[in-house]
């Protein structure tokens, strides 16, 4: 838990904490994902619902509600065909197209959940996920038909053939506690481990989202986010719950800030999403252009921002450059992928009056602790977060010990199942919480969950490695390296070290730096002593 004692809260405290908590409310908890998305379509058969300008496969870049369902439906009815149902995994493997609404609504439809896999995973990582989810049928497209090695059937997304068969909705077999989709995240024991998450939980995050900032036929999101990383899921879900239009964002055009205003201008993009660096990078952009410059980001109501600390210094930089001069606003979320992508909401405030920007308050029928040594602190202690509630995840596929460690029986409230989130954070008077940080050696780094232990354990493997510890320093708001420091028998070659590391590691996970260190200097208690590290020699790269 947390490095020093923190006063317990007094029976007033934790009065007031409950309040804070009082979140029941009620959603569509009998219903499940496709089930809301079919009644929508029905509704509004001729609305466009997809926008890609870079996919040509059926030569139009925009597909109405109709078009995406039947052909979701002829996807579905293919897989049930090939044995796919209920409590199955389907993985897919695709680039942002058309390919990737279909393929992920025709899994649902089948009543299966879906696998997404990044196309540029190292063979050995891929194999892996393949093979803990028990995969028997792989989706690909154009662009990523032959990456994976896979012996079961792979399905062809941009295969005409494909979209010959029947067109209704195939019949329901889903329950909402099925699982509806698979996220792996990095795993501290040196492989990654799958976050199962149901249909509820889904309904339940955007039946909240919708009520907090509804969407209406005229909205449209862009599609930005990663799909193997969470935030995917309001992205790629919400819209069609809700009669609104997705466009998907090019590939690589995350990172091109030119890219982003072009396609807002062009298809009035009115909600998106951005990892706080890189919205700083995004601001900057913008910051000195012109008046009518800004003026081609007029549609966009609502940015939302997670999946790293957001400073007031990002929020500052957004209401100057881009709120004041078109009504934009910003909202921070937080959530760890266990808890179905987000916990809690904070509205920032539209002028630059404050001091932190709090991750929130608890959405719909989530209940947030701060707790050390099994007691809740009080409000304005310091104490591990936890997590109750309905968007809480089975657990971890395949992996009942982890599961076992993450998700527990509530210290505080006896047969309550909490999440412990490892991060550390407090309750502000005013029923916000304050994020403060890490206990363990998890980072994140543009919003991917790296598990420094598992760059630590791969790299052990390595001949010639005697000892490592993997750290993470930030030099600036766009400049954050890992740094590998290794005991090793002999100058070890970056080269050779990163060629080893690329076969199990995503590229994002590989060390930007590499230090020799003649011995790993420990804490009192034995352990690597990570404060006793000497200051990298980046220039020597």
């Amino acid at each position: 838990m947390t490095t020093h004692t923190s006063r317990e809260a007094t029976p007033e405290e934790l009065a007031r904490i409950a309040e804070f908590n009082r979140t029941e409310a009620s959603f569509p908890d009998s219903l499940t994902l496709n089930q809301l998305i079919e009644s929508q379509f029905a509704q509004h058969p001729s609305r466009i619902g997809v926008i890609c300008d870079h996919d040509t496969v059926f030569g139009t870049p925009r597909l109405t509600n109709a078009q995406v369902n039947a052909k979701a439906n002829q996807l579905a009815h293919r897989l049930r065909a090939e044995g796919v149902g209920q409590g199955h995994i389907v993985a897919l493997m695709v680039e942002r197209s058309f390919a990737m609404a279909i393929g992920i609504l025709g899994i649902i439809k089948a009543g299966a959940a879906y696998l997404p896999l990044p196309a540029d995973n190292p063979p050995e990582r891929t194999q892996y996920m393949l093979k803990d989810g028990g995969v028997a049928v792989l989706l690909v497209h154009g662009k990523t038909a032959g990456r994976a090695a896979f012996a079961g059937t792979i399905i062809d997304l941009d295969d005409p053939s494909l979209y010959r068969g029947p067109e209704e909705n195939p019949a329901l077999v889903n329950r909402p506690d099925d699982l509806a989709y698979v996220i792996y995240t990095s795993g501290s024991t040196g492989r990654p481990k799958g976050v199962m998450i149901e249909h509820r939980a889904v309904v339940n995050r955007l039946h909240w989202m919708q009520r907090m900032y509804p969407l209406g036929e005229r909205d449209v999101i862009l599609q930005k986010t990663p799909y193997y990383f969470d935030v995917s899921v309001w992205e790629l879900f919400w819209w069609a719950i809700e009669g609104a239009k997705l466009c998907f964002l090019p590939p690589g055009g995350e990172r091109n800030p030119l890219v982003i205003v072009g396609q807002i201008a062009a298809h009035e993009v009115s909600v998106l999403h951005f990892v706080p660096s890189m919205l700083s990078v995004f601001v900057d952009y913008l910051d000195g252009r012109s008046d009518a410059a800004i003026a081609r980001l007029q549609s966009v109501r609502r940015v939302f921002a997670s999946g790293e600390a957001l400073a007031s210094s990002h929020v500052k930089k957004f209401n100057e450059v881009w709120g004041t001069r078109t009504g934009a606003r910003l909202t921070n979320l937080y959530g760890p992928t266990e808890a179905t992508v987000d916990v809690s909401y904070f509205d920032c405030p539209a002028h630059n009056d404050f001091q932190i920007v709090p991750i929130g308050r608890p959405i719909d029928n989530i209940r947030l602790y701060v707790i050390q040594n099994g007691r809740q602190v009080g409000i304005g202690e310091n104490g591990e977060l936890c997590i109750a509630g309905v968007g809480l995840a089975r657990g971890y596929l395949n992996n009942p010990a982890m599961t076992a460690e993450r998700f527990t029986d509530s210290p505080v409230n006896p047969g309550e199942r909490i999440y412990r989130t490892g991060d550390v954070a407090r309750w502000l008077p005013d029923g916000n919480i304050e994020y403060l940080g890490r206990e363990d050696h998890q980072v994140k780094i543009r919003g991917l969950r790296i598990e420094l232990g598992e760059i630590e354990n791969t790299l052990r493997g390595c001949p010639g490695i005697v000892d490592c510890v993997a750290v993470v320093r930030r030099y600036s708001e766009s400049v954050v390296l890992i740094i590998a420091y290794v005991v090793s028998k002999d100058e070890p070659d970056p080269a050779q070290l990163r060629s080893f590391l690329k076969r199990s590691l995503p590229d994002y996970m590989v060390p930007n730096h590499f230090e020799r260190i003649p011995e790993m200097p420990l804490t009192p208690s034995g352990k690597a002593d990570r404060r006793a590290l000497p200051e990298p020699r980046l220039q020597a790269t």
